[in-house]
């Protein structure tokens, strides 16, 4: 079975996990911690890192700096994971939805005025599969309504937009550089993995200095077991940083071999009339984290049937984001009842997502395109 992703841990990965296990170093201090956050947040175009256990606190730690009063509302896109909403409930807010962009997948910057209201406080764009969101626009009603902009970076390491097309400034900016925070994953199918981890990046000394202390517990540098608020543990490993920051030292590689994967699928499935393939949008340069094709609403098949095939052939898959307003735990709690979302339903019913980690093989991506191409030609 050829499967979705299968990490590629190299360079000096062994090495310098080896070093922690020598010298003791393997809980939540030590010099890849510290080295791994500076060199992250430089990398993204950021001054501050703060390396988290996982994307999904990652989330929660930015939105908890927000803090947010009983029903202050976050925008965010229904067709994403469902960690961006319960990073906005576990911190009492309310995430409110909008829809898709039917090309990048990502969310449609048009609907996202429509849906600011006196109780917003933030807007959350998501990079959907590798490919940016149109940020300008995103940043222009941000500064223009007072909002935080929390960007949520976790499936586009390494992506670039175009910002302030046209003007003297144009210029490329990688995502995880726009906002107060933007968040990261680093789970094992990410394109830089320390296993399961995360981190916050941020601009603001003031900010960064509040999610290093509600990362760990609230302790106090003067007096430790003292707490004047309440924090979480959220705290990353030196092992899981010495994992990550050997894979940052290949990280020009690890985007081009990414990129090649994407290219080489649109090329080879190009032909198959059944198969929506992902854009790469002018102002984009994507980092295909997963290769995602969507069947046309009128073939003979859905996803879960095509996923179905493909095994008995030898390719696993994975179905698309159930978008968040079709979630029965959000209906339970009387959110987004009777609300619909056209695009993200249609992904939702219709995607599923090839293997596309960085350990594909040349010869497996062959028997993916030749499975594919056998079913729906």
């Amino acid at each position: 079975m050829i499967p979705v992703n299968e990490p590629s841990l190299n360079g000096r990965s062994l090495e310098y996990v080896s070093e922690c296990i020598r010298t003791g170093w393997v809980s939540s201090a030590g010099r890849f911690i510290n080295e791994f956050e500076e060199q992250w947040a430089a990398y993204c175009g950021r001054k501050y890192g703060i390396a988290v256990a996982n994307g999904t606190v990652a989330l929660q730690l930015a939105i908890a700096a927000l803090d947010l009063q009983p029903g202050d509302e976050v925008i965010m896109p229904s067709f994403t994971i469902i960690s961006c909403a319960l990073a906005v409930i576990y911190n009492g807010g309310v995430p409110v939805l909008v829809d898709s962009d039917p090309r990048s997948w990502c969310l449609d910057v048009d609907q996202v005025k429509s849906k600011i209201s006196p109780r917003t406080r933030a807007i959350m764009p998501v990079h959907i599969y590798g490919h940016p969101v149109d940020m300008d626009p995103l940043l222009q009603l941000a500064s223009e309504y007072g909002l935080a902009i929390i960007e949520d970076a976790a499936e586009a390491h390494g992506a670039e937009y175009l910002s302030e097309r046209g003007s003297v400034s144009e210029r490329w900016s990688r995502c995880g550089s726009f906002g107060a925070m933007s968040t990261f994953s680093f789970y094992a199918n990410k394109l830089i993995t320390t296993g399961e981890g995360g981190m916050v990046v941020t601009d603001d000394p003031a900010l960064a200095e509040t999610l290093r202390s509600m990362r760990n517990l609230c302790f106090q540098a003067q007096r430790r077991f003292y707490h004047e608020e309440l924090g979480f543990n959220f705290r990353l490993t030196n092992i899981q940083a010495a994992l990550g920051l050997a894979q940052l030292e290949g990280m020009a590689e690890i985007i081009e071999r990414k990129r090649r994967i994407g290219q080489t699928y649109n090329q080879r499935l190009s032909g198959l009339n059944a198969l929506r393939l992902p854009v790469e949008e002018s102002w984009a340069r994507s980092v295909y984290w997963m290769y995602g094709v969507v069947l046309a609403l009128d073939s003979h098949t859905n996803a879960d049937g095509l996923a179905e095939t493909l095994k008995k052939l030898g390719v696993e898959t994975r179905p698309f984001f159930l978008g968040m307003h079709e979630q029965p735990v959000f209906h339970k709690r009387g959110l987004f009842k009777d609300e619909h979302y056209p695009v993200a339903e249609e992904l939702g019913r219709q995607g599923l997502y090839l293997p596309s980690g960085l350990g594909l093989t040349d010869e497996q991506m062959d028997h993916v395109c030749a499975a594919v191409c056998e079913v729906l030609a």
